[in-house]
């Protein structure tokens, strides 16, 4: 899979998506995309499942219903209308990584770049829910899309339900502008859900109907797709919350290196329900095999970890800039570690927590460079 800068209008340059799948077209954000703040629209990764239905706002309708006093619908003239609220969020794809994990689940064989970062602008589901009055007997809110097609021999519309005070919290929003511009087609236009924290499962494309219920949903897409099933160190259950997680961007794998240039490692690291990330730590393990395994990043051979400088990210459910300058002391093969520690003190594992689905990879980052 390889990625292309694409011209765009502003002058500026973006990156072609890589295309991992192209029906239905599923494709991960390129590696030099990432190591922007701000993900372009145009390299973002798309996660479909039935193929992109298309509906103009002009005739797009959100219906509201099930438990509560006053169903109603709505356009997306009279929804734009409504007060806004603009986050800068993270979207990963619950199975990002999966590649990565032994054996291989089943799934799309992503690498670790169905993840970016987007300035999201939308109306929050709380004035709405609001409008709709939810009774009182309702415990969860089910988002459906547009889009449906056969899963495990039976139609089904991509539904997922959230809990009342996720779906109420103010920061949950129905989307219709990314990063200044109405939702692309692939991305949910006309509206989508963005709840930031969460896997972008959540995160309901080409939405349609709303609607609240009195008992816990299960769905397809809630009780037998993406739930963890078989995990290794975890409870089974729900695809919820993203794990503590971090990206190096820089150097790039596979690079060769001078010696005697300060080599600055970099890239992002976030983690879900909005903890800030507190620390990134790096190291260098030298690959050769004469005893110099773990070696120091400074060549003192302690195989210890140094603390990353962070940047201040755009918000509390963007992600983190981070980096550290690297001298390497002695020519070689070097595998370069990045690991993030959140608020909680969560930290990345050392090897990638296994489940039956794949989901929830978040191993220390890794990249193979060579020092010349």
């Amino acid at each position: 899979m390889t990625a292309s800068p694409i011209a765009r209008g502003s002058g500026a340059t973006a990156w072609a998506p890589e295309t991992v799948t192209a029906d239905p077209y599923n494709a991960q954000t390129p590696s030099a995309a990432l190591a922007e703040p701000v993900t372009p629209v145009g390299a973002f990764f798309v996660r479909d499942h039935f193929g992109i239905p298309r509906t103009s706002p002009r005739r797009w309708r959100l219906r509201l219903g099930g438990a509560v006093a006053a169903p109603f619908d709505i356009s997306y003239v009279d929804l734009c209308a409504m007060p806004g609220r603009e986050l800068d969020v993270v979207l990963e794809c619950a199975g990002n990584g999966r590649s990565l994990m032994r054996p291989r689940p089943e799934g799309l064989p992503w690498g670790e770049s169905a993840v970016g970062c987007a300035h999201f602008a939308g109306v929050p589901f709380r004035s709405l829910a609001s409008q709709a009055r939810i009774e009182p007997a309702a415990v969860e809110i089910v988002f459906a899309g547009a889009d449906s097609g056969t899963v495990h021999g039976r139609r089904a519309a991509f539904e997922r339900s959230l809990p009342l005070a996720v779906a109420l919290h103010p920061d949950t929003l129905l989307v219709t502008h990314m990063n200044g511009e109405p939702l692309a087609p692939e991305h949910g236009a006309p509206v989508r859900l963005v709840v930031p924290g969460r896997y972008a499962v959540a995160d309901v494309k080409w939405l349609v109907e709303v609607r609240a219920v009195t008992e816990p949903f299960a769905g397809v897409f809630q009780a037998e797709e993406y739930v963890y099933v078989a995990s290794r160190g975890t409870p089974d259950g729900p695809v919820t919350t993203v794990r503590i997680k971090s990206l190096i961007t820089a150097p790039e794998p596979g690079s060769a290196l001078r010696r005697s240039d300060e080599t600055v490692v970099c890239g992002r690291a976030w983690s879900g329900g909005g903890v800030p990330i507190r620390r990134v730590e790096v190291r260098a393990e030298d690959q050769r095999d004469d005893g110099h395994q773990g070696e120091h990043l400074t060549g003192e051979g302690d195989a210890a970890w140094h603390d990353a400088v962070l940047e201040s990210p755009s918000g509390p459910y963007a992600w983190t800039g981070w980096s550290y300058a690297w001298t390497p002391q002695r020519p070689g093969r070097y595998r370069l570690l990045a690991r993030a520690t959140d608020a909680h003190g969560d930290t990345q594992p050392s090897r990638a927590p296994w489940n039956a689905h794949g989901y929830g990879c978040n191993p220390v980052a890794a990249v193979e460079v060579a020092i010349v």
